[in-house]
């Protein structure tokens, strides 16, 4: 029964650890849209250095971020004895990268982002509700040091 359970649960986390990457891919395709299209001062905003480097931020996590879920994917999937460990890095570093990566977005947006007229505030909401599911991050980075006996 518990061993059941257990695979259960790691297995959801899993899933929801997969989800986040591409939530967190949308919101930022959303975001670079907006970057070329809002203007201030005659420009693109996307054509501000702070921005581009917040931008570029944002892109190097959803990478990074993609790696690890990919990792924790395949173990799972091959029932690897490193597996555990691998869903709980993937989560942490998920859960991060979309919280991190849709506050930006709001951000990015000014006031607009967290009206009901666009998606952006509502990827943030899910982001934190993601978080929290199933373990916040660092519940996993402790469980990933545990499995590892750091």
């Amino acid at each position: 029964g518990a061993d059941l359970l257990d695979a259960l649960v790691e297995r959801a986390t899993t899933a929801l650890t997969a989800e986040m990457p591409g939530a967190a891919d949308a919101v930022f395709r959303t975001t670079i849209e907006y970057l070329k299209q809002r203007h201030q001062f005659g420009v693109a905003i996307g054509s501000f250095q702070a921005l581009k480097h917040r931008a570029a931020h944002m892109f190097c996590e959803l990478e990074l971020t993609r790696s690890v879920v990919r990792a924790a994917l395949v173990a799972i999937d091959r029932a690897t004895p490193d597996a555990a460990a691998l869903v709980s890095a993937a989560k942490a570093r998920a859960s991060d990268t979309f919280t991190l990566v849709s506050a930006e977005a709001i951000q990015m947006h000014g006031g607009i982002g967290v009206t009901d007229d666009l998606d952006v505030g509502l990827y943030y909401k899910r982001a934190k509700v993601a978080e929290l599911t199933f373990g916040a991050p660092a519940y996993h980075r402790d469980r990933f040091a545990r499995l590892h006996a750091f």
